[in-house]
């Protein structure tokens, strides 16, 4: 083959893979947003990191899922590692106090310290700077949101308790998952055995209806596409 005939072939085999790429990319964005066509869903657990995080990471990314990580401070600073591990594995880490006790019997000093410890063990383990914040036990007051809001905390409580905490089924929490609707929230937690077994159902239960696993927007506290 002469030269002249070397160079028209890799010119054509060069134009072939640029039309591919550029079918492959044009139809990329089309489908998911068919796939999310009836909108977002936040995914959270809280109580982390624990023990079972490495194998709830492992279960949420094996199922293509993203969800918020729902962090106290205390086990953010004795397990940096496994907040390293959220963010590489594609979750969001979120602050949950460092002790989780019912701020709203707290002064304003003791909120203060709950929230900013927490603030820097996230930070410190790697974890970026927590925009989202979730009360303990959802209780929450006047003086708890300002506190807060001056860390630039978005408040985060739920639209659907999983009751997971309280001992409820994978069935039930794969039911629970079921409710949420565009923009909505649920509450799950890092460490039931009945959460982890629940995450092939759930993202099941979510593609049937259309639904993506989203982030929570700070601005509006719903959640949104990735």
């Amino acid at each position: 083959m002469t030269a002249k005939r070397v160079l028209t072939a890799l010119a054509a085999t060069a134009a072939a893979a640029l039309t591919v790429t550029a079918t492959t990319t044009s139809t990329a964005a089309p489908a998911r947003a068919a796939a999310c066509g009836a909108g977002y869903v936040g995914l959270t657990f809280d109580d982390g990191p624990s023990g079972n995080t490495t194998k709830l990471l492992g279960a949420l990314r094996q199922n293509g899922l993203r969800a918020t990580m729902f962090n106290q401070g205390q086990y953010a600073a004795a397990n940096p590692s496994l907040v390293r591990a959220q963010v590489t594995a594609g979750m969001w880490v979120a602050n949950h106090s460092y002790t989780h006790p019912h701020l709203t019997r707290l002064s304003q000093a003791q909120i203060d310290s709950e929230i900013s410890r927490t603030q820097q063990a996230i930070a410190n383990a790697g974890g970026g700077t927590p925009r989202l914040f979730r009360p303990p036990y959802g209780e929450t007051n006047a003086t708890v949101k300002s506190v807060a809001a001056r860390y630039g905390l978005t408040e985060i409580i739920w639209h659907v308790d999983s009751q997971d905490w309280n001992g409820a089924s994978t069935e039930s929490i794969v039911q629970s998952v079921a409710r949420l609707t565009n923009g909505q929230i649920i509450l799950m937690h890092d460490w039931p055995a009945n959460t982890l077994a629940a995450v092939p159902r759930i993202a099941q239960t979510l593609a049937s209806r259309g639904l993506c696993a989203g982030t929570i927007s700070p601005q509006t506290g719903r959640a949104v596409a990735p």
